[in-house]
Order: structure tokens, then C-alpha cells, then sequence
């Protein structure tokens, strides 16, 4: 039995075992519990568990570990603050047609050439489903990306305060990429230590700047019907909402 968030309810109906075993960082955060044996850690995915999901598509990490350790993230104290690379792509690709990467930071690994040469030679469409740091960004990192067949890339703008790097940077990509919204996604993290105000204004801004943003709300499960930020995230979230309507104080759900 595994569960990614501490909050989150076991499963409630008997199972009909002589033993449990419960792991996952919903279990064991933040020490993480024992680590899996390295030949069950390394092992090929058994993709038939799940035919419908994992049709013709490979998912899996090629790093662990973030060096920014931030407060509102568990991936520091799970992974360590260190971006390090653990496999190669062979390890759960195997010629599906599109890969989606878990990892939290691959662009923070010192690897981060080779990695990306192995999915630029795959061929596959790629999939950065996990929110990419964007204040690492270099023009080199940015041509290697746009090598690969990106089917979504994912960014996270965090931090408020880091407002002017991150524009900037979110400039340079989308100038080198000639890339549009439909396959650059940012994470906005709301509810954590900004106001609305400062929501609204990097939603804007990531707009004006032709990025999707999506929102991301802290601890949501602690929201009351009806708050306001639940009703940011479903006009932010519906793109035919946020497109139709260009100002939250006109969104009415």
C-alpha cells in the first residue's frame, strides 16, 4: 500500500491479506522509509499493470534530488539537495512513442548533456510533466530542448521575488525555441506566501509573455468551499474560461 501525501486517507475497505506493507512518502515523510533494493529500484517498469495508461508511452527518472530546497517542497528532504542523475533512459524506455520524465530538476545535474542527448537520439515525443527551473535556463540548455520532439514542457514560477530573472529568462527561451503556450506550461504556486495581487500578476504576465499557466494551490485540501483561490485556479485552469475571459474580476463561475 503507497501514498504520495501525508494527508491523504488510507484505503478503507479490508484487504483480504496476512500483511501490509506501507510505504511511500505519504508514510514515511520526511526520512523516506528504507530504500528499495537497488536491483527492484533499477528494474524495468512492468507497464502491463496499467495497459490504458502507459499505451505506448515510458515514464520514469532520469535524476533525483533539487538543490533549491524550498520550503513548500518535500523533494529536498526526500532526494537530497542535489540534483544527481540515477539512470539512463533505457532504464524504463524501451522505443514508446513518447516518454514522460518525473524527475524534479534535470537541468540542475551535472549530466544534464548526456541525459538530453539520450532523449534528442529517442526520437520519442517528450514530455518535462514536472515544473523545470527556469532560472537555470541557459541558450545552451534551451537548444538541447529544442532538439528534442517536445510534446509539453513544464516550468515553475514559485517565488514572487524572483519576478525579474524569470521574465527574462522565459524571454530568451521562447525567442530561441519560436515555441507558443501550447507546449509551455507554468506552474504557478498560490497560497503559499503571496497575495492575490501577486497571483494575478504572474498570471498576466506569463500570458502577456505566451506561456499557459496553471495553478498550483499550497495545501488546498485546507481551503473552504468558495475561497477565492479555488475560484483563481478554475478560471486559470479551464483555457477556454481564461481565454475567454481576460480579467479575474469579470470571471464568474
Amino acid at each position: 500500500m503507497s501514498k504520495v501525501f501525508t494527508f491523504t486517507p488510507d484505503y478503507p475497505h479490508p484487504v483480504c491479506s496476512g500483511e501490509i506493507i506501507r510505504g511511500g512518502t505519504g508514510y514515511h515523510y520526511p526520512d523516506g522509509g528504507d530504500p528499495l533494493p537497488k536491483e527492484i529500484e533499477h528494474i524495468y517498469p512492468d507497464y502491463s499493470l496499467y495497459p490504458d495508461l502507459c499505451k505506448d508511452t515510458a515514464y520514469g527518472f532520469l535524476t533525483r534530488g533539487c538543490p533549491r530546497g524550498c520550503d513548500f517542497c518535500i523533494v529536498a528532504k526526500k532526494e537530497g539537495q542535489c540534483s544527481v542523475k540515477v539512470a539512463d533512459l533505457s532504464e524504463f524506455w524501451n522505443g514508446q512513442k513518447n516518454i514522460v520524465l518525473l524527475d524534479p530538476n534535470m537541468f540542475a545535474c551535472k549530466e544534464w548533456r548526456d541525459l538530453s542527448r539520450q532523449l534528442i537520439d529517442s526520437n520519442a515525443w517528450v514530455d518535462f510533466s514536472q515544473g523545470c527551473d527556469i532560472r537555470i535556463m541557459t541558450e545552451e540548455k534551451a537548444e538541447y530542448i529544442r532538439q528534442m520532439k517536445i510534446k509539453q514542457i513544464h516550468f515553475a514560477w514559485d517565488r514572487y521575488e524572483d519576478k525579474d530573472v524569470i521574465i527574462s529568462k522565459f524571454k530568451m527561451f521562447k525567442q530561441l525555441t519560436g515555441w507558443n503556450y501550447r507546449k509551455m506550461t507554468v506552474y504557478v504556486l498560490c497560497g503559499f506566501n503571496t497575495t492575490i495581487e501577486q497571483d494575478l500578476d504572474r498570471i498576466y504576465t506569463l500570458r502577456d509573455l505566451g506561456y499557459n499557466p496553471y495553478v498550483m494551490i499550497y495545501d488546498k485540501y485546507k481551503l473552504k468551499q468558495g475561497d477565492e483561490l479555488k475560484k483563481l485556479q478554475r478560471w486559470v485552469n479551464s483555457r477556454f474560461a481564461f481565454a475567454t475571459v481576460q480579467k479575474f474580476e469579470d470571471y464568474k463561475p
